[in-house]
């Protein structure tokens, strides 16, 4: 049990909420700072598509390889420490990125950030349900997605104006100089939580007890089927909308990550849904949305490709904000292995969906990208139907 000053503390502390917000952003801006780049980065280095959407994939490659550490490791120190030691120490690869000298290195960096960044993005969850009941979670977790739908589309809008105005480098720079802020506000603002666990349990011993637990399973796999598909989309938009019949700008292709301001709204409304209506409801509701969007980015009408992107935040918002409490909510134990074990699925998702979309592209072009991205979608649905009951 969390500790009983604490879960009084939070919620009425809007400076530890804004404390925690900030960080978030900063997180997850430094996630997709070259995304609205990449055909900037393929004319700096020479590097064709695919291996330019490496600088997306390796990062969340790295996220999910080390996030059950992490959220095993919160369970017996603490929440606080392991988001503020990690927080500090993003800040270094994040600076060193705009100073890269070449691909190989950019690359370095990149998996360096890979590998900390799951010190807020697998213990987030489970800090605030130390602090929250069930019936609060859901709200709060989706106030939480909501930050994090801020900090993408921070990191993508404003990386592509900068890169467009100056060049490539700056955005890491700006966002290295928000990620220190972050920590420093984590530190001064958020209460520690209890100990959830008096000694570091076994990582292999948690999976094993998750993995018997169908529910668990099936939201795993929902939010690797719903990453792959929003990553995939949004990577490789870029080539798609600066090529023809299009030919947009850096800029302008940048600024269609506004989109995201959707997702925001998205997942604060559908946190409070999923407690009215139910969680598995409203990821298949969600996943069908997002089907729905990418059918529609096939109409050659930038108008519509907009529109569509609009909806598919909605879609892919509603299942983010909706899944993290269903897995904390089911998970009988060690609810931050269970955290980073989601997380671990979501960006095993987003790793193929960075990669296996670019080859699609490559290959057969948008339909390629779309027809994958839809595939991943089918699954997810398959996984609420039949393992999420």
């Amino acid at each position: 049990m969390a500790d009983p000053a604490d879960s009084v503390r939070l919620p009425h502390s809007r400076r530890a909420a804004a404390a925690l917000t900030l960080a978030t952003v900063a997180v997850y801006a430094d996630i997709y700072i070259p995304q609205p780049i990449l055909p900037l980065l393929s004319r700096e280095f020479g590097v064709r598509p695919a291996a330019a959407g490496l600088t997306i994939s390796v990062v969340v490659l790295m996220i999910a390889l080390v996030s059950i550490p992490y959220g095993s490791l919160s369970d017996a120190v603490g929440r606080k420490p392991v988001m503020v030691t990690s927080l500090f120490l993003l800040a270094v690869p994040t600076l060193l990125c705009a100073a890269a000298p070449s691909y190989r290195a950019l690359l370095v960096f990149r998996a360096l950030q890979g590998a900390l960044i799951p010190g807020v993005t697998a213990v987030a969850v489970a800090y605030l349900g130390d602090h929250f009941s069930a019936a609060e979670l859901g709200p709060k977790v989706g106030g939480w997605i909501a930050a994090s739908v801020a900090g993408g589309l921070a990191g993508r809008v404003v990386s592509g104006l900068l890169a467009d105005w100056w060049n490539w480098r700056a955005p890491f720079l700006l966002f290295g100089g928000l990620t220190v802020l972050g920590a420093a506000a984590i530190v001064r603002e958020l209460p520690r939580a209890g100990v959830r666990s008096p000694r570091l349990s076994l990582p292999s011993r948690d999976l094993l007890q998750h993995f018997s637990n169908r529910r668990l399973v099936g939201a795993f796999v929902i939010g690797g089927a719903v990453f792959f598909c929003f990553i995939g989309v949004f990577t490789y938009l870029p080539y798609y909308l600066t090529a023809a019949p299009f030919h947009l700008s850096t800029a302008f292709v940048s600024s269609i990550y506004l989109v995201y301001i959707a997702g925001i709204f998205a997942s604060i409304v559908s946190g409070r849904l999923s407690a009215r209506f139910g969680a598995r409801p409203m990821m298949a509701v969600g996943l069908a949305i997002a089907g729905c969007a990418v059918a529609g980015t096939l109409v050659r009408s930038t108008p519509f490709i907009v529109a569509s992107l609009v909806v598919l935040c909605v879609g892919m918002f509603t299942v983010q904000s909706t899944a993290p409490a269903f897995v904390n909510a089911n998970a009988r134990r060690a609810k931050g292995a269970a955290g980073a074990l989601y997380v671990t699925f979501y960006y095993v998702g987003a790793t193929f969906g960075s990669l296996l979309p670019g080859l699609a592209w490559q290959q057969w072009g948008w339909p390629g990208v779309a027809a994958s991205c839809a595939a991943a979608l089918g699954v997810g649905l398959a996984a609420d139907a039949i393992l999420c009951v």
